[in-house]
């Protein structure tokens, strides 16, 4: 058998389209136009619900903050995708792969606990509609902002504790990571030595964060349904399950790619399927967000119309 090469790594090699070269340049105008559109839809939805009063309502303003991580999200990751695919073998220093593994992991911790506190809100709105109205009084909102600046600080949490445990271990051997970014499940493949207890740490804490919200959605989403089947009309609970399935949809769409990516057997994923799972969390969740909440939310379509109504007026 070969002796292991122990060589300690100082940089990385991102080397996920290698094998590919003639689709770099369609893959980096898609990129490009998909962080464009990503851009737009999150900053639009910002602006928007900051102009039209009548979205200044909790699940508004914990949908500007979801815009504003997916936007940030996207900075911290498509951009260095798309460098990659200009540069074969980017190389990638060590500092820089750290900053950005605990970049994408900040924003991503976040969006799960805004995720969840969406739930929440959700819950309060059908099945407490006059305790919801009072959450935009001066005290009440106060503490809900309180809710949201813990859910920054969980997130600065959580990212210190993946980029403590990933970056203690030992990256030796080859350097090439068959990925677009510095993510978890390549900087495991390609370390050396005992990794039981940081993969033990990683994946309680995964645990801890990924199912903690699950649940807090699932128990907001269960006494929710057993809400809407007491409505007596039928036009009552059609517009009420029409409300709660935007946010539904942003979250299966969310939390199944981090299922699929961090809470399964690591020694059975497939490069390729990894490749094609962190492009679609990367790129395409923050660009369908604003588009969801939008298309399917009569409330934002009519904000929509009426500011492009103003502007033509002007």
């Amino acid at each position: 058998m070969a002796e292991k090469n122990l060589t300690l790594v100082t940089k990385f090699l991102l080397m996920a389209f290698i094998d590919c070269p003639e689709w770099a340049l369609p893959l980096f105008l898609l990129f490009l136009f998909i962080y464009l559109i990503t851009l737009l839809g999150n900053l639009g939805m910002i602006i928007l619900i900051r102009l039209d009063l009548r979205l200044h309502t909790s699940m508004y303003f914990l949908l500007s903050h979801l815009s504003f991580m997916d936007t940030c999200y996207s900075f911290a990751t498509v951009p260095l995708m798309m460098a990659v695919l200009l540069e074969p073998r980017a190389a990638l220093s060590y500092t820089l792969c750290a900053a950005q593994f605990f970049l994408f992991t900040f924003f991503g911790s976040i969006d799960c606990y805004l995720l969840a506190l969406m739930a929440n809100d959700l819950y309060v709105a059908v099945c407490q509609p006059l305790l919801y109205v009072t959450i935009m009084r001066r005290k009440a909102r106060l503490g809900f902002v309180c809710c949201v600046g813990g859910a920054y600080v969980a997130g600065v949490f959580s990212a210190l504790v993946w980029k403590v445990s990933a970056f203690m271990l030992s990256f030796c051997g080859t350097n090439e990571i068959d990925f677009i970014l510095c993510d978890l499940p390549p900087l495991l493949k390609i370390t050396c030595g005992d990794i039981y207890t940081q993969e033990v740490v990683l994946i309680v804490f995964a645990i801890f964060v990924i199912p903690a919200c699950i649940v807090v959605i699932s128990v907001s989403y269960l006494i929710i349904v057993l809400a809407i089947m007491r409505i007596p009309s039928a036009g009552g609970r059609a517009k009420t399950f029409w409300t709660c399935a935007t946010h539904l949809t942003a979250v299966s769409l969310f939390f199944g790619t981090l299922i699929f990516m961090y809470l399964r057997d690591n020694s059975s994923q497939s490069s390729e399927e990894d490749r094609v799972v962190s492009v679609f969390y990367i790129t395409v969740i923050p660009t369908l967000n604003p588009l969801v909440y939008s298309l399917r939310n009569k409330e934002v379509m009519e904000a929509l119309r009426n500011i492009l109504s103003r502007a033509r007026l002007s």
